[in-house]
């Protein structure tokens, strides 16, 4: 049997397990890639020969290394080098453009910036390849211009800096949690059930999943950031023979912007949005009492609708609104076709 301490592979923080009697006399190369199933063998090495792995205040370097039983090894992952993402022509949806900032509307699908398992065809490819290199060094490496992101199958519109002044300008308006800030984002979204009442604030903390390090959660605010998120019903649809099955389109504006914020709002409160293959529903309604195209939905029923931002240079207040995309117009049709007349 083995005792894992600590196990967080996509940070920089250390990596512990403790040997027990199972493991006895097992090469650690061997050992650490049952511990650390995320990292492969082949990291692992590489990290024993580079000195990575400590055996109590010992480097231990040989990969034939014999554990025994009660030894704690600590891995120290090396800084993360970020790689310098290649310019694609990617089509975009640009909904406005000056020197000073793009905004465009994403496609469903679309992932904002390189990561692992997606290093190609994102949005910073697009961009890069759209923008040449005026965006070096702007927001990062692996970043440059973005500001903000949307979660890959999250529709809408995004803010793009095209400088240096309107990173840190624009960064700024999203960082503000006064209450009184200029730049405002509604979501639309589709939603199981109806809430009580049909117009209010969720607040609460906000934080990492205590056994999911995929999702987020509603945690403790000792653990978590403040989150606050208004809402409001823009219209409602029954089925079943009482309509006990109801769906809603919701309007939700963002008072901070944690991640997965409205998702894991939306599910706290009871309605999860149609389609959300990490905060939906476990099981979904018969389809007698449900229009096909919401049981066939293939991603989090979600759209960032509207935008509203000071510009960075002339301090106007500007807005922007974009048009659902097809899947959601064909969801919309079938809910409406599904209601009696």
């Amino acid at each position: 049997m083995w005792r894992l301490l600590i196990m967080n592979p996509g940070s920089l923080e250390p990596l512990v397990c403790q040997v027990e009697a199972d493991f006895a006399q097992q090469r650690l190369d061997k050992f650490l890639a049952i511990q650390f199933p995320a990292l492969s063998r082949s990291r692992l090495q590489d990290w024993l020969e580079k000195g990575h792995v400590f055996l109590e205040d010992n480097v231990i370097r040989d990969l034939s290394h014999k554990i025994k039983m009660g030894d704690v090894y600590t891995l120290f992952p090396p800084p993360l080098q970020e790689a310098t993402p290649r310019a694609q022509a990617i089509d975009l949806d640009i909904v406005f453009e000056d020197s000073d900032l793009l905004v465009i509307n994403k496609a469903p699908g679309m992932v904002v910036h390189p990561a692992p398992g997606h290093f190609e065809s994102t949005l910073v490819n697009a961009l890069l390849s759209h923008c040449g290199d005026s965006l070096s060094g702007i927001g990062g490496v692996k970043r440059p211009g973005i500001v903000h992101r949307l979660d890959k199958e999250t529709s809408g519109l995004m803010v793009v800096a095209k400088n240096d002044a309107a990173h840190h300008f624009l960064s700024a308006q999203f960082a503000s949690e006064d209450g009184e800030k200029k730049l405002t984002r509604t979501y639309w979204a589709w939603v199981w059930g109806h809430p009580h009442p049909l117009q209010g604030t969720i607040t609460s903390q906000i934080g990492r999943h205590p056994r999911n390090r995929q999702k987020m959660a509603v945690v403790r605010p000792e653990v978590g950031k403040l989150a606050i998120t208004h809402y409001k019903l823009k219209k409602m649809w029954g089925f079943g023979p009482k309509e006990e099955t109801k769906i809603s389109w919701m309007e939700y504006t963002l008072e901070t912007g944690r991640t997965h914020q409205i998702r894991v709002h939306s599910h706290h409160i009871g309605h999860p949005v149609i389609g959300d293959p990490l905060y939906g529903r476990k099981s979904l309604p018969s389809v007698q009492k449900c229009p096909k195209e919401v049981l066939d939905f293939k991603r989090q029923a979600l759209h960032a609708a509207c935008l509203k931002l000071i510009h960075p240079k002339t301090e106007e207040l500007m807005e922007f609104n974009a048009p659902l995309p097809q899947d959601l117009q064909d969801l919309m049709a079938g809910l409406e076709r599904s209601v009696k007349p």
